[in-house]
This record gives C-alpha cells, sequence and structure tokens, in this order.
C-alpha cells in the first residue's frame, strides 16, 4: 500500500515535469515551489528537510487539480487565490488581473511624492480590479480620502473584500467610466491614478497565453484602432476633477508612452513626466494640474 504514495519530494519533481511543457525551467520550478508550499503548508526549506513525508491522499487529490489547471496554462496565482502585493497578500480570481510589480512602482512614485503631510488627499482610482492600487494607497496614506471605481462587478466584489481583508476602508462605486454621465458620480480629487486597459486587441496573439486566455479581457484590451482611449478620457476627467495643484498618476505600455505624454501635454497639464519600470521600459507617466 505504501508504495503509490506520493513522496513531498516527488511531487515537486512530478509537477515540475508536467509544467516544463509550457514554461521555461525556472518558471516551472518556481510554479511548482509556489503550488506545493500552499498545498503542504511547507517552505522550500521545509519540504527539502521532509522530502521523504507522504502526501495525504486528499492532498493528493487536490494537487491532482492544480496540476491539471496549470499545464492548461492557468495561472498560479488564480489557482491558490492569492497574489502579493506590497508585501501583502490579495485574494485574486480570474475576475480580476493579477497585481504585477510594475504597479507596485507606480504606487511607490505616489507615496513617495505625498507621504509628507500634505493637505488632505482625495484620491481616485480608475479601474479598481483587485483593488492592489487603492487599498495600498489607503494603507500607506491612512488620512487619504480613497475612491476607486471600476465597470465590472466581479472585479468589485473581489476588491471589497481584499479591502476587508487587509483593514483599508475605500469607497468602491460601480460605473463606466467611459461614459461621461458617470463622472458626476466621482468626487473632485488632488490624486488621480489609473492602470487602465491599454493592450490593442490586434496584440492578444503575441501574448503568453495563461495571460490572454485566462486574465479579464475587459481589463486587458482596448479597440486596436484606439490605445489612448482611456487615457483620453481620463484627461478629460481631470479638467473637472483634478484640483489646482493636483496630479494624475498612469501606468503606461511602453509602445504608447510618447503619444500619452503628448496627449496629457497637449491638453494643457503641465510637467508631464514619463518614467521607466525596473526592467527599463516607459511604464508610468504623472502630470500636473
Amino acid at each position: 500500500m505504501g508504495n503509490d504514495m506520493t513522496t513531498v519530494g516527488a511531487a515537486f519533481y512530478n509537477l515540475k515535469a508536467r509544467l516544463t511543457a509550457i514554461y521555461d525551467d525556472r518558471e516551472a520550478a518556481a510554479i511548482a515551489h509556489a503550488l506545493l508550499e500552499h498545498l503542504t503548508g511547507m517552505n522550500r526549506m521545509d519540504r527539502l528537510v521532509h522530502k521523504d513525508k507522504e502526501l495525504l491522499p486528499e492532498e493528493e487529490d487536490t494537487l491532482t487539480d492544480m496540476a491539471t489547471c496549470a499545464t492548461q496554462g492557468v495561472p498560479m496565482q488564480y489557482i491558490i487565490h492569492e497574489a502579493w502585493f506590497r508585501g501583502l497578500p490579495y485574494y485574486v480570481d480570474n475576475r480580476v488581473l493579477i497585481p504585477r510589480p510594475e504597479t507596485e512602482e507606480l504606487v511607490q512614485w505616489m507615496v513617495d511624492d505625498h507621504k509628507q503631510a500634505g493637505p488632505p488627499w482625495q484620491i481616485v482610482d480608475i479601474g479598481t480590479g483587485s483593488g492592489c492600487i487603492p487599498i495600498s494607497l489607503k494603507l500607506a496614506m491612512p488620512t487619504a480620502s480613497v475612491t476607486s471605481c471600476d465597470v465590472s462587478d466581479g472585479a468589485l466584489a473581489v476588491a471589497r473584500q481584499n479591502a476587508l481583508t487587509l483593514g483599508a476602508y475605500v469607497q468602491l462605486l460601480q460605473l463606466d467610466f467611459l461614459q461621461e454621465y458617470n463622472w458626476a458620480q466621482l468626487p473632485t480629487a488632488n490624486i488621480i491614478v489609473s492602470n487602465p486597459p491599454y493592450i490593442p486587441l490586434r496584440d492578444a496573439d503575441t501574448m503568453h497565453m495563461n495571460v490572454r486566455e485566462n486574465e479579464p479581457a475587459l481589463a486587458l484590451f482596448v479597440p486596436n484602432d484606439d490605445a489612448l482611449l482611456f487615457y483620453r478620457a481620463i484627461a478629460a476627467f481631470g479638467k473637472t476633477h483634478l484640483q489646482g495643484g493636483g496630479h494624475i498618476y498612469c501606468e503606461l505600455d511602453a509602445a504608447h508612452a510618447d503619444a500619452c505624454r503628448q496627449l496629457f501635454e497637449a491638453e494643457g497639464y503641465t510637467n508631464v513626466i514619463v518614467r521607466m519600470d525596473m526592467h527599463g521600459n516607459n511604464r508610468m507617466l504623472r502630470a500636473s494640474h
């Protein structure tokens, strides 16, 4: 009977071997480690020490399900329903984008600019997703008043759960930001922030299938002929909703960074700065009013 049980050590190698069908070695190993840590509660070191420990039958069943999902390209964060952002665990599922490290850099830029005591910060975030931007800003700037909106009810449900779990009070509104008549529902602000959809649909083919086939299209894609759709709306929104001396921060696609900068300048914003992320891609913009 004991012979057909899987040990912790064997489970890792089996899982990694299956994942190399769609991921390179390093990524396959990282995903296998994350899934096994989630399953067993043991970190890499513990699993090395206890590599001969046998998985329980129910753990084996769960592992089989996880492996099936993972080899179909479902991102690991959706399988374990967890993604880390600025050192905190966020619940995620396929109703929201998985938070990215580049977005942490955007949040850090805002925190660095505004952590000194200033006016009471009024923040409006456009496109809530998992809630990682508005929740992080509220936790870093507790006296700020933070409002965030999303067109997706599902995304707002996830963000609400994260805000509750992480102890951040943010106001979450369901509305379609591209419909100008909805702007009246949003307060004026001295900080407006957005990581909007910006990938033209035609570029879907060039993306890794685990992104293209699992993450919400609504949060990723804009029509082919209009990569700047959301930035144009944000720039217009700022005309009526950004207080004097306020700033707009956006995450960008490097391919459209220059066009975004020109758009904000043409709309009368000043000191429009584009900043690189850790990979050297033009990824963030700040415009002043």
